[in-house]
């Protein structure tokens, strides 16, 4: 009697990623577990942000471009008064101003204002890139060229906390949108600058953040287990897509 070759892993897998850490090494930690290469995301974060990562096991892979294209929540947090040259925690302080006595309300009006279709220019520290090179490598050497503005939509931009100089707000958006720069343009319309000092994606698409695993979890996890909390491709894909 022939054994029947073991079943290829494949499906989707929802990870809680750690701060710190850039969505390629989850993917290096993932292939070491899984055994095997073809691991992909749906959507990157930067080291600095936690949550939600779309991680592709095998073949489900071949959905990535309709699950990177839906749209994203994310949870944030803006420091006013200090302005970063990476518009986040990341980046260098370039500028500190006073903040103003704001009022709830008037940082509700502010934000309101960012609701609806609109265009938005990308940071050079960004992963864009213009001839060849990334943005945030011509950034770190101090240039700054002209960068064509992106098309994005903001659906919801809610107001979750406001103590001075904090700002915790909760942003439904498009892909593509630089929720730093919402930040960014945000404090400079509250007239003293600031930067995002937190971030967290709590959903992208139908996928929410309560459904992830934490990285630390998945690499104690036994395999077998693991596997069963792979998403199947035929479930995973947007409608579009099948």
């Amino acid at each position: 009697m022939s054994l029947r070759p073991p079943r290829p892993v494949e499906g989707v897998l929802l990870v809680d990623k750690p701060t710190g850490m850039t969505s390629h090494d989850v993917v290096y930690r993932l292939r070491r577990k899984f055994q095997i290469q073809r691991i992909g995301h749906a959507g990157t974060l930067d080291p600095m942000a936690t949550g939600l990562l779309i991680m592709l096991i095998g073949k489900a892979t071949k959905i990535s471009q309709f699950l990177i294209s839906v749209d994203k929540v994310y949870e944030g947090e803006l420091t006013l008064g200090i302005n970063t040259n990476s518009q986040d925690a990341e980046g260098e302080v370039m500028e500190t101003r006073p903040v103003p006595p704001l009022t709830r309300e008037q940082v509700l009006a502010a934000m309101q204002t960012f609701l609806g279709d609109q265009y938005q220019k990308p940071p050079m520290f960004s992963a864009i890139k213009i001839g060849g090179v990334p943005l945030y490598k011509m950034a770190r050497k101090g240039e700054e060229i002209e960068r064509e503005p992106r098309f994005v939509r903001i659906a919801t931009f809610d107001l979750v906390e406001f103590n001075t100089p904090k700002i915790t707000f909760r942003l439904h958006c498009t892909k593509g949108t630089y929720v730093r720069t919402v930040a960014y343009d945000l404090g400079e319309k509250l007239g003293c600058g600031g930067h995002l000092s937190a971030l967290r994606r709590t959903g992208s698409g139908k996928f929410t953040i309560e459904q992830g695993l934490p990285l630390a979890e998945i690499e104690t996890m036994p395999l077998p287990e693991l596997e069963q909390r792979l998403i199947p491709v035929i479930d995973a894909a947007p409608s579009v897509a099948l």
